[in-house]
């Protein structure tokens, strides 16, 4: 598996944030993205609340 360099420096940024190692980080990557996959196909939306309470739809590419 090859990772593009954005995705390499999102997953240094994450391990040393978090304290997880790579695998941790990828691994958890994944199962977010299966389950908000999931929703979306069920119809559901995925929205952002901001603090002040404004909704922002989520669009994955």
């Amino acid at each position: 598996m090859t990772l593009v360099p954005p995705t390499v420096q999102a997953v240094a940024e994450l391990t040393e944030a978090t304290g997880l190692s790579k695998a941790d980080v990828i691994n958890r990557a994944v199962q977010i993205y299966a389950y908000l996959e999931a929703q979306r196909a069920q119809g559901q939306e995925i929205l952002l609340r901001d603090p002040q309470g404004a909704l922002e739809r989520v669009h994955i590419v």
